[in-house]
């Protein structure tokens, strides 16, 4: 008994230390890799200081007030995106409402999510396995599972950092870097979020055909959520098949929102070469950023539950296993199809099986 405690302790403390490096990496690399924008600027030449700015009145500004009316003229020009009006007012409205609503309200979203993690976490804590382990281990995802999840999630992390680089750079990366720093940093930058967006697009979709049979929704996901997966109370488990209802919802927010809003809307300005006008490239701009913005804050929590919040999550998609224990407390419905050697297909049925046994706990 002493040597499977002894087991269990040295495991959870090379978990815990697994997760804290992993953590650790990711957050140094948010922050590090906009400074290789120091490097250019300490390679390349400096450029010639720019002229002093004219503080004044503009004499010209009713001027160009008129011409943003949008008032059509005449031009011999031709081109998919030449037009006879001189300047397009909704590319001024864009700027504003990128600079102004995105940009200030995009970082708050994302500061409160990590707020309330952390406040979670310190009142919380981990969900840990109650049951003593008895050493049986069972395949949680395969290998090629795992192989999509981490070439999906690491391209996650890259579209990321150079995605919030490039919408927030201006206030926060300047100040830091100097205007030629982050100007060597957001050109880098942009090429690496320009080419990695399809590739991750194509992640997405093999997530999508890999696990679409596993994430329909059932009768028994509306007790998980009023539960809140058993989280909050020791003792306390909510019936799921091999995904519960809070991996569902993520799984459809990214296959309609993630997919849509942000892939599709990312290729709209990524090959501008197909002709769409520009007002369409700015609403796609928009609607890119600010679903772009929530979809991190809302990983954010699904880090967190897979790395700090839930044991033997991590595990489960590093070493493809878990514990019987652990598919028992946080899965009970699929692994009673895994003891039958079934798909999952019946897993309704498993459910009011488990409920008429014990009602209000997964535990078999």
């Amino acid at each position: 008994m002493s040597r499977d405690r002894s087991g269990t302790a040295t495991r959870a403390k090379r978990h815990k230390r697994i997760m804290l490096w992993s953590l650790l990496v990711m957050v140094l690399g948010t922050m590090l890799l906009p400074l290789t924008g120091y490097l250019y600027v300490s390679i390349v030449p400096a450029q010639a200081a720019q002229g002093s700015h004219n503080q004044g009145v503009n004499p010209h500004a009713n001027y160009w007030r008129a011409v943003r009316e949008g008032d059509k003229g005449y031009t011999s020009a031709s081109g998919p995106y030449t037009t006879d009006t001189l300047i397009q007012n909704g590319g001024e409205n864009y700027r504003n409402f990128r600079n102004g609503p995105i940009s200030s309200i995009g970082p708050w979203v994302m500061a409160v999510a990590l707020l309330a993690i952390a406040l979670f976490y310190l009142i919380k804590g981990t969900t840990r396995v109650e049951e003593p382990r008895s050493g049986r281990m069972l395949e949680r995802w395969s290998g090629g599972e795992r192989l999509i999840h981490w070439y999906t999630a690491i391209l996650f992390i890259i579209l990321e950092i150079t995605g919030l680089s490039l919408l927030f750079g201006r206030a926060v990366l300047i100040p830091l870097l100097g205007i030629q720093g982050f100007a060597a940093w957001a050109e880098f930058a942009k090429v690496i979020h320009n080419w990695s967006g399809p590739l991750f697009m194509v992640g997405i979709i093999l997530e999508i055909v890999a696990w679409a049979r596993y994430n329909t929704f059932k009768s028994y996901d509306w007790d998980w959520l009023k539960k809140f997966g058993g989280m909050l109370k020791r003792g306390v488990h909510a019936h799921a098949g091999r995904t519960n209802a809070g991996e569902k919802i993520w799984f459809w927010f990214i296959a309609t929102f993630g997919l849509i809003g942000v892939c599709i809307t990312g290729l709209i300005f990524d090959f501008p070469n197909f002709g769409q006008s520009r007002e369409t490239m700015q609403w796609a701009a928009l609607i890119h950023s600010s679903l772009g913005v929530l979809w991190i804050a809302i990983s954010f929590g699904h880090i967190y539950l897979g790395t700090l919040g839930v044991e033997e999550a991590w595990q489960g998609m590093t070493k493809g296993e878990v514990s019987e224990e652990w598919m028992r407390q946080h899965h009970d419905l699929w692994l009673e199809e895994i003891k039958k050697g079934g798909t999952g297909q019946t897993a309704d049925k498993a459910a009011r099986d488990a409920s008429k046994r014990s009602p209000g706990t997964a535990s078999s």
